[in-house]
């Protein structure tokens, strides 16, 4: 999540997670889903339900996602709950699809979304930036290396990098030497946060170099 706005993924675990950090979920202007694969879209029904009976909103949620994302998630809703899609729930749920193409307004912020390589052909999958002010978040989602992972690091103040292998390389994500490459090739003004870990990695003596961890809060000046 950031800024307390924009959150990035709804894993299944994604409202017990807010709740224990105590973060207000009325605040949530927008959910960036970058594909559709369970552990990085699951949690959309229960967050749709959090607003439907214990935290009502009047602003409408953004959500945004690959091509099919409104009939995805509506779709999600009514299989977990039967009826939730068309729940009067006060608010309107906007669904904007991710496509290529320079920086798009999104409430109070920017983003831009690039094509990942992820699942080969089976899916699409987006990294974003968001521009926050004179901040600039990256998000790679999953991916394996590519071009596009510096495209999106160009510039950003942090990115959230794919390191799904600790111990060495795989197929579909990046690993850790692969995420060391990134380090190496990026701007060392660029905080870097390894995420979608399998283990924790040793990143012992690699400056600008995070990991995250459940619950955790990273702050940039």
């Amino acid at each position: 999540m950031a800024n307390g706005r924009y959150v990035f993924e709804a894993p299944p675990t994604l409202l017990p997670h807010l709740k224990h950090l105590g973060l207000p979920l009325i605040d949530i202007r927008a959910v960036f889903i970058s594909h559709f694969h369970g552990d990085h879209f699951l949690g959309l029904p229960f967050l749709f339900l959090e607003y439907l009976y214990l935290t009502p909103r009047q602003d409408s949620l953004l959500i945004v996602g690959p091509p099919g994302i409104e009939a995805k998630s509506e779709g999600l809703a009514d299989m977990a709950f039967p009826g939730l899609s068309d729940a009067d729930a006060g608010y309107r749920r906007v669904y904007v699809e991710a496509q290529p193409g320079g920086e798009r307004p999104l409430a109070d912020a920017r983003f831009e979304a690039l094509r990942m390589r992820h699942a080969g052909e089976k899916l699409e999958c987006f990294g974003y930036r968001l521009r926050l002010g004179d901040k600039t978040v990256a998000y790679t989602g999953d991916t394996e290396m590519c071009d596009e992972i510096f495209l999106l690091a160009e510039g950003a103040d942090v990115l959230v990098l794919d390191c799904s292998y600790s111990n060495g390389e795989g197929p579909e994500h990046l690993g850790l030497p692969e995420a060391l490459e990134v380090r190496k090739r990026v701007s060392p003004r660029t905080a870097i946060i390894l995420t979608h870990l399998d283990d924790e990695p040793d990143v012992t003596g690699h400056q600008g170099l995070l990991v995250a961890h459940d619950f955790a809060r990273f702050r940039f000046p």
